[in-house]
């Protein structure tokens, strides 16, 4: 174990309060100042709000009709994330428990999704939707998403059933069981924080994904949250107080999720960081 001698754990310590502040104090001027009107904004924007104006919420959810983009995020990160999931976990679990030619090559071409960002083939990807009707729609965004996250996913997965022991395979295949059922019943249960992990990272990164949305997207019943509050910011340039609503309204799935799976996310951080 670690040891620090006192002054270093002062430095440390006074290193992770400013961190923490830097990180927090955005987010704290926001959530306060969403509840205040202009007059208070700008005589008092680090102060709390004299009065909580609830309905500086109702009329943001109403005008940027974040409603319907609430219910179009839920849909699309829902169903990427299981995409996402399905995918990688039965890619982690064939080139780690199957030995067939061009595994390693397999393997090094969707480890070459890391290194090459999405962004840089967003014009071919776009021809492609165009081709198969799927500009937009919420499957052609979900497709998307699903093909630019498999990479890492795949990668942390097969980490994770690397390091499951082999006796098990050979006694459940003994007992005669099916790589299926390996899969479902031994795979799955013990890479389970590797999947929360996935689960995380790429619910923040869908969630609060502006760029493909803004490429795809152009129909605004199908506005995804970054879309609604951006195109909200462009009709409220200067009500600080309802743009303030709008972003709380758009990180409060992220805090609540990250608040239940927190635990589970460090686990699974600390699992992958050891293997």
């Amino acid at each position: 174990m670690l040891r620090l001698s006192l002054p270093m754990r002062i430095i440390v310590f006074a290193a992770l309060i400013l961190y923490v502040l830097i990180v927090v104090t955005p987010f704290g001027m926001v959530f306060m100042n969403s509840f205040k009107n202009m007059r208070e904004i700008y005589q008092r924007p680090f102060s709390l709000p004299e009065i909580f104006r609830f309905e500086n919420y109702e009329r943001a959810w109403t005008s940027a009709r974040l409603g319907q983009a609430y219910l179009n995020s839920i849909f699309v990160t829902s169903t990427s994330i299981a995409g996402i999931l399905i995918v990688s976990s039965m890619l982690a679990f064939m080139l780690s428990r199957f030995r067939f030619r061009f595994r390693k090559l397999l393997y090094m071409y969707i480890i070459m999704g890391l290194a090459l960002p999405a962004r840089l083939a967003i014009i071919p990807i776009y021809v492609i939707l165009t081709r198969m009707g799927l500009v937009d729609t919420h499957l052609g965004l979900i497709i998307v998403y699903i093909a630019t996250g498999i990479s890492f996913a795949t990668f942390l997965l097969k980490r994770f059933m690397d390091d499951i022991p082999k006796e098990l395979e050979e006694s459940a295949v003994i007992d005669g069981a099916t790589p299926r059922t390996i899969f479902f019943r031994i795979a799955l249960p013990l890479t389970a924080p590797g999947m929360v992990v996935v689960g995380l990272v790429n619910f923040v990164s869908v969630w609060n994904d502006f760029f493909f949305p803004f490429i795809i997207i152009t129909n605004r019943a199908r506005y995804t949250m970054p879309l609604a509050i951006s195109g909200f910011f462009g009709e409220f340039s200067n009500r600080w107080d309802l743009i303030a609503a709008a972003l709380s309204l758009g990180v409060i799935p992220i805090m609540i999720i990250f608040f239940f799976f927190s635990k589970y996310f460090i686990t699974g951080m600390t699992q992958g960081a050891l293997k």
